[in-house]
């Protein structure tokens, strides 16, 4: 009797353990990453023309011994943009030349590499690729928590309100429909497939500099 009574709430079981979870899973660093990126991809769906700029999401390029994962790049005949995203809250400070950023969330302070840093990682793993002078490339970080940017940041930090304007800002035509294909195409080709492997060993590589960077 117990059993059948039992029985029909066993479902319920699998909810309340994801319901406890819940909270873990949205704090996690993966999923506000995630949810970043997804939003600077419907802000950009809304505003600038798939014709015109071409998005490619989460790209892993190979590097020697090592990897690069690029949130977005958009490709169009206004330049190669570079995007970086951030999904953090509280007050943002930093210099361009700094190697380290500072996030301040009611007084404590957390340390983070300069995304601009980071980007340019990227950006020299694209010119290597694409064989393009580096001016061909854009540097856009996006911050799309609910954050303040404090510093006197340029206009290529942006957040999540601002980063298409930045984008449509830029009016000067660089390249050609004919190089904007060909940069597309060397993109599809060129990039490491995006599924879980790629990801496990871009992690890998990421943990692996990172153990080379603090070993003595």
């Amino acid at each position: 009797m117990f059993w059948s009574i039992l029985k029909p709430l066993l479902w319920f079981l699998p909810f309340l353990m994801f319901v406890a979870i819940l909270p873990t899973i949205l704090k996690s660093p993966k999923f506000k990453g995630w949810l970043g990126e997804k939003l600077v991809q419907k802000k950009k769906k809304k505003n600038l023309s798939p014709n015109i700029y071409h998005g490619f999401h989460n790209v892993t390029l190979p590097l020697e011994n090592d990897s690069t994962q690029i949130d977005h790049i958009y490709v169009s005949k206004f330049g190669v943009f570079v995007v970086e995203t951030k999904n953090y809250k509280g007050w943002i400070y930093g210099k361009i030349k700094d190697a380290k950023w500072t996030q301040n969330i009611y007084g404590k302070k957390y340390f983070f590499q300069n995304p601009l840093r980071q980007n340019y990682k990227h950006i020299k793993a694209l010119e290597s690729l694409l064989n393009l002078p580096i001016t061909t490339f854009q540097s856009v970080v996006v911050f799309t928590g609910d954050c303040e940017l404090k510093s006197n940041f340029p206009a290529n930090i942006c957040r999540l309100n601002n980063f298409c304007p930045y984008i449509l800002s830029l009016t000067t035509p660089i390249l050609t429909e004919t190089q904007v294909s060909k940069i597309r195409q060397q993109l599809a080709t060129g990039r490491l497939k995006n599924n879980l492997a790629t990801r496990r060993t871009h992690i890998r590589n990421v943990k692996s500099n990172l153990n080379n960077k603090n070993s003595p």
